[in-house]
């Protein structure tokens, strides 16, 4: 109970100090959320659609380096690139935190001084269970980060089976350590069952802080996610709740299965519709079906039709006809 109070003036702290430093949010590629919208210094909605780096241990570390952003930019006319940094398993966060800091700081400068926007992504599914790491880390990302306004903090990738209470307890801690340093850039927030169930999201919203967004995951050839999860969405949109879909695939839920055209034409169109911006998933070379690239392609971008795989070839069609 003391433990409550004491977080609830904590809270109310933070938000009384940088109440005032929000109205100076104002450059000219700050994205602020205004209703169920994320818009420009303008006030005209934003758009953002690009390419997720897949989780930095394994076979998509390896592309975590300049020259692919370079192509990624160049090439595939991307406006948006996610750092997925791995939490959990061997190598990642907990295991190797320098590291995985060094990493992910290298490729988000580097896309910065590129006039990208970057998703810092807590690549976790229990994040519950780290919360001071994550509050530390992104206490320390809000330092560095602070004032450049293309920095979009993604807090937790995708609770599984927590309650949208757990998910909200945790998301409030972690956003207060970020806005005691930033008070501007866009967080987004997770949502129960791999970032389905948004619309339990509009019963209870976070409150006391701006700038805050929801993310909202599909599989676009998954049987259990058409229409009725495209409608679980639509009625969290038609209530106000502001969506960013920080991950999408063209396959099925596990990432591989069937690329189905017609089901994922049809999810993209309600993107466009509703103007939600987008991280396709993932730069890979691994044998399956939402990698973009075949095995063995090159560390360094400049990739040619032959090295792109279905999904990397629609992808890389759709980026250069929307964008």
């Amino acid at each position: 109970m003391v433990k409550n109070i004491l977080l609830t003036v904590y809270y109310v702290l933070c938000i009384s100090l940088f109440a005032g430093a929000q109205e100076n949010c104002n450059s000219t590629s700050q994205l602020m959320v205004k209703g169920r919208h994320i818009l420009n210094a303008k006030d005209e909605p934003v758009q953002l659609r690009g390419l997720s780096f897949s989780w930095s241990v394994w076979q998509g570390k390896k592309y975590y380096n300049k020259n692919v952003v370079d192509w990624l930019k160049r090439d595939f006319n991307a406006t948006l690139v996610r750092l997925s940094m791995a939490v959990q398993p061997k190598g990642g966060y907990l295991d190797k935190p320098n590291e995985q800091k060094a990493l992910i700081t290298e490729i988000a400068d580097y896309a910065i001084s590129k006039d990208l926007y970057v998703i810092i992504d807590w690549h976790d599914h229990h994040a519950e269970q780290h919360l001071e790491q994550a509050k530390a880390f992104f206490n320390e990302m809000a330092q560095r980060y602070a004032g450049e306004p293309s920095v979009i903090y993604e807090i937790w990738n995708e609770p599984e089976k927590q309650s949208w209470l757990t998910v909200k307890n945790y998301a409030t801690e972690v956003i207060a350590s970020i806005r005691e340093h930033d008070p501007c850039n866009l967080i987004v927030v997770g949502s129960p069952h791999w970032d389905q169930d948004v619309d339990m999201v509009t019963e209870n919203p976070i409150t006391g802080f701006n700038n805050i967004a929801y993310s909202f995951h599909f599989y676009a050839s998954d049987n259990y996610h058409q229409d009725e999860l495209r409608n679980r969405a639509q009625k969290a949109i038609d209530k106000g709740l502001p969506l960013f879909v920080t991950e999408w695939g063209v396959g099925e839920a596990d990432g591989d299965g069937k690329f189905d055209l017609r089901k994922t034409e049809e999810w993209v169109s309600w993107m466009e519709k509703n103007k939600l911006s987008w991280a396709n998933w993932n730069i890979t070379d691994k044998k399956e079906t939402t990698a973009i690239l075949k095995p063995g392609a090159s560390i360094h971008g400049g990739w040619l039709e032959k090295h792109l795989t279905p999904a990397g070839r629609y992808i890389r069609e759709l980026l250069r006809g929307l964008n």
